[in-house]
């Protein structure tokens, strides 16, 4: 059963109505841990109405299948998590030609915490074969796309590594709370360090598979196109913003600039903000994380040299090397936009 989703929710700022679609709103970016009024909300097809009766199939290349309904599976024994979940196509709006897709502003990011039950749990039981290459997990929402004759089912893949690790789980609540239809009730997948697309809501079925999936939102959709062929999207790209000053706001001219990096690559390493364009960088001071899955705090303080509009810049480095790009590297379909970001502020 499914229903339409197109009265806004008075917490988000709605990108489109149906689907429904709507990202966290500027004023909430500044919290460490996202409200659940303003964890941004991915829907591709009308949502789902289901209950404890649902009943999720554990199967494919494992030699024990079964299934089991959400009253049982909450009987398992559950994990917490903390972790920064962003939309693939977060900032698609920045990129010209604006690619296909939902007009993403920088919003379609969250941080919040997520109780429920390991991944592992459920295919320790169900004993994977040894030809097992990854773990599809498919969703209760299907519809029509404009590409594709028939109805589409929502479904995406994890290799059998990730779907092994103690972090990956089929989350029951959210800022310890249950979850909500929007969210993914009864139960959903929490991928961490993956783009938001591979936490696969409204979960029904997951069976390992002898072979690469590649199901429409695998192979069509969340893919980058390179010289070798389409490449499913997979972890997200090493990311900061600036949450204070706000954009278009005012400061002083001794500034505090703060914000949040992230990366599904490793830790954060390095973050630098710049002021007034130019090739001039100062180094911020890193914080610790909420958990070694959620964004990253930094602030630098700064000194404007002048009254009036003045801009400001922040890039990441993470673990692995990899720093922001300066310039968006732009794709046909908008994802994985992680360029560096300009904002402008007053000084009074």
């Amino acid at each position: 059963m499914s229903a339409r989703n197109t009265e806004p929710l008075p917490d988000l700022d709605v990108i489109r109505h149906d689907p429904y679609n709507a990202e966290t709103p500027e004023r909430a970016l500044v919290e460490s841990l996202t409200p659940s009024a303003n964890v941004y909300v991915r829907t591709n097809f009308n949502v789902p109405l289901l209950d404890n009766s649902h009943a999720i199939a554990v199967g494919g290349a494992v030699r024990s299948p079964f299934s089991l309904d959400v009253q049982a599976f909450k009987a398992l024994p559950q994990r917490t998590i903390t972790t920064t979940m962003e939309c693939a196509g977060n900032d698609r709006l920045s990129m010209h030609p604006l690619p296909s897709g939902e007009p993403w502003r920088r919003g379609a990011v969250s941080t919040a915490t997520w109780s429920g039950v390991p991944l592992r749990t459920l295919l320790d039981r169900a004993t994977l074969n040894h030809e097992a290459v990854e773990i599809v997990v498919t969703a209760a929402d299907t519809g029509d796309r404009e590409d594709v004759v028939g109805l589409v089912r929502y479904a995406r893949s994890i290799p059998i590594a990730e779907a092994l690790q103690a972090d990956a789980l089929l989350a029951l609540s959210m800022n310890g709370e249950p979850l909500t239809t929007m969210h993914g009730a009864p139960v959903r997948l929490v991928v961490p360090g993956w783009y938001g697309m591979a936490s696969v809501k409204w979960v029904t079925s997951i069976d390992a598979v002898r072979t690469p999936f590649d199901g429409y939102f695998q192979q069509q959709r969340y893919v980058y196109d390179e010289p070798s062929g389409v490449v499913p999207v997979t972890r997200m790209r090493v990311k900061s913003i600036i949450t204070s000053p706000a954009d278009n706001g005012r400061s002083g001219r001794e500034l505090l600039v703060r914000g949040w990096a992230w990366s599904g690559y490793g830790p954060i390493t390095r973050v630098e903000v710049g002021l007034d364009g130019g090739n001039s960088w100062q180094d911020a001071t890193i914080s610790t994380p909420h958990s070694a899955h959620a964004w990253t705090p930094w602030e630098c303080a700064m000194q404007a040299a002048r009254i009036g509009r003045v801009s400001l810049r922040s890039r990441a480095t993470d673990a692995s090397g990899v720093t922001q790009p300066d310039a968006i590297i732009w794709n046909r379909l908008g994802y994985g936009n992680n360029a560096v970001r300009t904002i402008i502020v007053d000084v009074v």
